[in-house]
């Protein structure tokens, strides 16, 4: 849904339009979620235990799961992007600003996070679904009310249709010219003034997927027409869009492993601390899902340290002026994932050996902040890797491809999530034929040591990859004053700088 979300914003609604949309159907989902649950006609039944509950109340609570689903999709790639649009780029002090923002944009979701995991879980254990629901609910009504009334001060970016046109449109040329030569000079391929540009930006020319320079090749100066039709002549900003989305990928793909490491924190970490003693004395228990908070609070602590102490300190080092780049903060938390399934295994290791000390009391002599490591461990390495990915994807898109960038970093999550699934189906099926499964009917008579074992290897592995990967990456690059080839209104060949 991200994905379809975030294509609607860039093509044709806009980024504040897709958010107040998708916001509406968001809050739309919560009321129907929370009348399920409160009103007598539509709950699942009318005694405590429900051994069949009713249709309507089915059909109310899907309806109201699916329309959550879709205000997410667009909710989720236009609100960050849309965020994000609002420091001009051109401006240096804007642009370190900006620099700053997926940084304290992630600040603002952990501190929800932890209030979700700890006050709402608490309301849902204590005071029933209902009543988090309304709060929920509330909260949200809250927020889109603050979203609108600010609707005066944003800055706001036209859509531009289809980003994917164009990119088509560079493919279909460069095969039509594929027997073509290169040209000697890079500056003869061609390009639009910038006069002709707008508030737009021109890109400069690279040496990367040479095949693809093909499509901006001027093949007959005198006929001006030819300029006109995007599907036989390119400009070479379109081209180098078209390679950015390409050199997208092989990132895209080398982040899945990380993504599969973290997907274990809110299903085999938190099943892990089921098992564990959750007793605060005085009668307090820790939820379960409460013992994600720990992840929330290493990632808020992490965020705070890197965006006031190491940034300051990496900018005057290294005269970058993020600190350092942003795929070497992604694999600087590629690295906390590794130590994160190292630490689990161990704790794992840890509690099975006290099952089979006492198999009738189990783990449950063993305090559930034993799985306090492996959980700050996960949140510091988000800090780098989910809050780089998010810079990523926002910055190395081509600009008509905002919201769609913040979607391809949601994606690598959900993907992730569905292999880590496929992945554990698949070691279930090989372990049980041949031998016991690492995965049995409860922890007690599970593995999941040598699973975290095997996910340590795996995101080892494709580190080196990825810095493989990452060492050859060629970033975005914007045109100051360049000579590129154009087409004079006279029929004349020239060129203009852009």
């Amino acid at each position: 849904m991200p994905l379809f979300g975030g294509f609607l914003a860039d093509a044709c609604l806009g980024r504040f339009t897709t958010v107040f949309i998708s916001s509406v159907v968001y809050l739309l989902g919560l009321i129907l979620l929370t009348l399920s649950t409160l009103v007598p006609s539509l709950k699942a039944c009318d005694a405590a235990v429900c051994l069949e509950p009713r249709k309507v109340h089915e059909l109310v609570f899907f309806l109201a799961i699916y329309m959550i689903s879709i205000g997410t999709g667009g909710h989720k790639p236009s609100l960050e992007s849309f965020g994000a649009d609002q420091f001009d780029e051109n401006h240096s002090e804007e642009r370190k600003k900006k620099m700053s923002y997926f940084n304290w944009w992630n600040l603002g979701l952990c501190c929800g996070l932890l209030l979700g995991v700890t006050v709402i879980v608490y309301v849902q254990d204590h005071l029933g679904w209902g009543a988090a629901d309304i709060i929920l609910t509330a909260v949200m009504a809250l927020s889109l009310a603050i979203f609108v009334v600010g609707r005066p001060f944003y800055r706001y970016h036209a859509p531009s249709g289809s980003p994917l046109t164009p990119m088509l449109q560079v493919l279909v040329a460069a095969f039509k010219k594929r027997n073509l030569p290169y040209p000697s000079d890079p500056a003869e391929l061609h390009e639009v003034p910038r006069s002709r540009v707008g508030k737009g930006r021109l890109l400069c020319h690279t040496e990367r997927l040479k095949f693809l320079d093909k499509a901006a090749i001027v093949e007959d100066w005198e006929n001006c027409a030819e300029k006109q039709n995007p599907w036989t002549l390119a400009t070479v900003t379109k081209v180098e869009e078209m390679k950015l989305v390409l050199n997208l990928a092989p990132i895209w793909l080398a982040t899945l492993p990380f993504g599969i490491s973290v997907s274990q924190t809110a299903t085999f970490f938190v099943k892990q601390g089921t098992m564990l003693d959750r007793n605060m004395g005085h009668g307090l228990e820790i939820p379960p899902a409460s013992i994600f908070a720990l992840s929330a609070i290493g990632m808020l602590v992490a965020v705070a340290v890197y965006e006031k102490i190491l940034v300051p300190s990496l900018r005057r080092a290294t005269g970058n002026e993020r600190g350092i780049k942003v795929l070497q903060r992604i694999g600087f938390g590629m690295l906390f994932s590794i130590s994160t399934m190292v630490v689990s295994a161990l704790v794992e290791r840890k509690r099975l050996g006290v099952v089979e000390k006492d198999p009738v009391k189990g783990s449950l002599s063993m305090s559930v902040f034993w799985l306090a490591p492996q959980f700050i461990i996960v949140g510091v390495g988000d800090a780098f890797t989910l809050v780089g990915l998010q810079e990523y994807f926002y910055d190395q898109v081509p600009d008509s491809m905002r919201s769609l960038g913040i979607a391809f970093y949601l994606s690598v999550i959900g993907a992730a999530n569905f292999i880590s699934s496929l992945l554990i189906t698949a070691i279930d099926h090989v372990t049980g034929r041949f031998g016991r499964s690492w995965f049995g009917k409860d922890l007690n008579s599970s593995r999941l040591d040598y699973f975290y074992w095997l996910l340590a290897g795996i995101t080892a592995a494709n580190l080196i990859v990825y810095v493989f990967l990452a060492r050859r990456y060629s970033y975005k690059s914007v045109q100051r004053s360049v000579a590129v080839a154009d087409c004079c209104e006279d029929g004349s060949r020239g060129s203009s700088m852009a």
